[in-house]
């Protein structure tokens, strides 16, 4: 199997960066495109766009099962993309890197893999917190339904923080698993999650991740971490959509049976038996997104010619930034203020609903989230049906949080 390739560092220049990304070139209701919505999604740089192209014009095969030479040549590069995520994430080997659809198949894959083992009995308890994307909520819902055990929920304080204390406390002889976001995408809390793993293997609990925003933002490392599962999504890290990954220790991944059945994930077959088999391949049945595979390690290659640290000082000067304007508008209140947080910002303005607030910038081509972001109990929490949300990469500029500014100035403008 081919090496990953080693790319070269070189120096982070916002304006060549956005020379990578086409469609920022791109015009919207005539006024040049203010893409400010990368909580939701991340744009792809043409490397990636390329990526998925030469795939399917020149290398298109299924893998693992033809000796034929296109049919080889995807498996290696298919192959080679779980390599580049191995070492992207510093897992120990890449039997540990499920290929998922993205972190909510994932943690449904380890929710229904551990009901299906028997982990559960009636009873147990899993905790999460109030933060939680609804993709780490409903799974544990069904399971709770199906297997009767008990759903804890971390609380947060009013600058949307984890009470760690409160964590602590309520961890009982009954808890069987902490499943915790690492970076909120509502409040772009950046949690303590090296923390709150430690807290809970000291009680021998394991900790799955939701690394969904963490993974755009932040330089992981699972072993560091020491987190038991770790999920992620392509289409965030400015891959491809419909690829994702499940990181899973090997101890865990080997005793949890298959989330489903299939070609490619068995040994041998029979209408008495079936074998299956080993990791990673026993969780990945039928055809998968080759393509999307492929796209993600080029997403990676993209991402690692750059130093991550500048990536992150950048982001930081720009949260900073949008921050200190966005509060010079009156009316305007930012949810979430943590001492800790990624380059997200979600707001409200008084009298003003946040669907109107998207429509009206939408007209000079600001694109920004309105809603309740897939976490209703957040917006439960701090007493507000919707917010408006802006999410900055590293691609995005002052010069557009400007824009931001002025277009939120006609809004309350419109409203007087």
């Amino acid at each position: 199997m081919q090496k990953t390739d080693k790319l070269v560092k070189k120096k982070f220049d916002v304006d060549e960066v956005r020379n990578d990304f086409p469609i920022l070139k791109r015009l919207v209701n005539d006024k040049p495109l203010v893409y400010l919505d990368n909580a939701a999604t991340t744009q792809k740089p043409q490397s990636v766009i390329d990526a998925l192209t030469n795939y399917y014009t020149y290398d298109n095969a299924n893998i693992h099962r033809g000796l034929y030479f296109l049919s080889e040549l995807a498996t290696e590069q298919y192959e080679n993309a779980r390599l580049k995520v191995k070492e992207f994430i510093n897992a120990i080997s890449a039997s540990e890197i499920i290929f998922v659809r993205g972190t909510t198949e994932a943690i449904n894959l380890v929710a229904s893999s551990l009901c299906r083992s028997k982990y559960f009995s009636e009873g147990d308890e899993v905790i999460v917190s109030n933060m939680e994307h609804h993709s780490n909520i409903v799974p544990w819902q069904l399971i709770r339904d199906r297997k009767k055990i008990n759903l804890k929920v971390i609380p947060i304080n009013d600058a949307g923080e984890l009470d760690l204390e409160a964590f602590e406390s309520m961890i009982s002889d009954k808890t069987r698993l902490v499943s915790v976001v690492h970076i909120s995408n509502t409040l772009g809390t950046i949690n303590p999650i090296k923390k709150i793993v430690e807290i809970a293997h000291s009680k021998n609990i394991p900790v799955l991740v939701d690394g969904a925003q963490a993974m755009s933002h932040l330089k992981v490392d699972v072993q560091e971490l020491d987190a038991d599962f770790y999920a992620f999504s392509g289409h965030k890290v400015f891959g491809p959509t419909g690829i994702g990954v499940l990181y899973g220790k090997a101890e865990f991944l080997e005793m949890m049976p298959p989330y489903q059945g299939g070609g490619d994930m068995i040994r041998t077959v029979t209408f008495e038996k079936t074998t299956f088999e080993d990791i990673p391949k026993k969780f990945e049945a039928g055809t998968p997104n080759i393509a999307g595979g492929i796209g993600l390690g080029a997403a990676i290659d993209y991402v690692n010619q750059f130093d991550r640290a500048e990536l992150s000082d950048y982001e930081d000067m720009l949260l900073k930034y949008a921050t200190e304007r966005l509060s010079e508008i009156d009316g305007l209140k930012i949810i979430g203020n943590a001492g800790e947080k990624a380059s997200v910002i979600s707001f409200v303005i008084d009298g003003i609903h946040p669907y109107d607030i998207g429509t009206i910038i939408d007209t000079d081509g600001i694109a920004i989230r309105t809603g309740h972001h897939c976490t209703q109990p957040i917006m439960k929490r701090f007493g507000v049906p919707a917010t408006a949300r802006a999410s900055f990469s590293f691609y995005n500029t002052k010069e557009e949080i400007d824009k931001l500014y002025e277009g939120l100035l006609k809004v309350k403008k419109i409203f007087e």
